[in-house]
């Protein structure tokens, strides 16, 4: 099968291309390679892909449609992950039209190309932020989301809908994933679990935005690729899947985890709480389990084990 991932040199879509190749896929990765962080991070991200002939990779922007009828063209796409976007919450509160711009623009153009080219299955890299504050817990597909709190949230609260428009006026097939704060080896070097292990690695200091109770649901890298898979093989109609643990932690125990991990206390400066972040996260993922036979394996524990030595290794290099 002829498989494009968008945000090919991520962190989820490095790991997704890798397993698509490994099941003997067709698989072209298309990155732009922006300057949100190194982009050499990203290029080597794509180290194992590039020795395996059945991988593509094309350098283009989502916004620029020439590229998307190239490769749409050429390849003969028959299945599309939409993993790129422009990420993050706080730098969207920051640069709103470019997340805009990016996320909702870019994800048009995509879906134009589908439906130009015929291509009748997409899955949609959604996020758990689309549920803003929410007061019910766990977070369900069916509970309102009509009122995110940062431009990133807005925007892909928005790509969900563009993605139902297309579906019913064109009938193609999606699957909405709402992933929850997914770690793990290549996880983006500004995120929680990567940025605390650096910083008490380092004997730095670690911003501490709140008193330390927020909570977030993590999921590893290796259930949330399951959890796409599954989506990617399955007729949908148009669905929305959480794909997370199921399972909390507090920001504070998340650092005393790390402490332990890494053998050094953290230099803690506590801040203000910052505009747009949620107060927590908790992904009910009964819908997924049962229609995507998606079964998350890896408990935070475990997990932040496994990044350790990944980050370690990292570090020698």
């Amino acid at each position: 099968m002829n498989c494009l991932v968008t945000g090919g040199g991520g962190f989820i879509g490095s790991h997704l291309v890798e397993r698509m190749l490994a099941e003997g896929n067709r698989v072209i990765g298309l990155d732009n390679f922006d300057n949100f962080y190194d982009p050499a991070l990203k290029r080597r991200n794509l180290t194992r892909a590039l020795q395996n002939p059945k991988f593509r990779l094309v350098e283009g922007d989502l916004r620029d449609e020439g590229i998307l009828e190239k490769v749409f063209r050429e390849e003969k796409i028959e299945i599309v992950a939409h993993l790129a976007a422009r990420a993050g919450v706080r730098p969207s509160i920051q640069n709103p039209l470019l997340y805009a711009d990016v996320n909702i623009r870019g994800t048009l153009n995509l879906l134009e190309a589908c439906k130009k080219h015929g291509v009748r299955r997409l899955v949609f890299a959604s996020s758990s932020s689309v549920y803003g504050n929410n007061p019910k817990v766990p977070f369900a597909e069916e509970d309102p989301v009509d009122n995110p709190i940062s431009p990133y949230a807005a925007t892909k609260k928005a790509g969900e809908l563009i993605c139902h428009t297309y579906h019913h006026l064109y009938e193609i097939d999606v699957a909405c994933l709402r992933y929850f704060t997914v770690y793990g080896p290549r996880q983006r070097p500004e995120m929680a679990i990567h940025q605390f292990t650096r910083l008490i690695h380092q004997g730095k200091k670690v911003a501490l935005f709140g008193d330390g109770s927020s909570r977030r649901d993590y999921t590893y890298i290796d259930d949330a690729i399951a959890g796409t898979m599954g989506a990617l093989i399955k007729e949908h109609g148009y669905e929305i899947y959480n794909i997370g643990e199921s399972q909390t932690i507090s920001l504070a125990e998340l650092i005393q985890a790390i402490e332990q991990r890494v053998g050094k206390r953290a230099r803690v400066e506590y801040l203000p709480a910052q505009p747009g972040d949620v107060e927590r996260t908790y992904a009910d993922i009964r819908k997924a389990s049962e229609r995507l036979d998606y079964r998350p394996q890896t408990k935070i524990q475990e997990g932040l084990d496994r990044f350790l030595r990944w980050y370690l290794d990292e570090s020698r290099r």
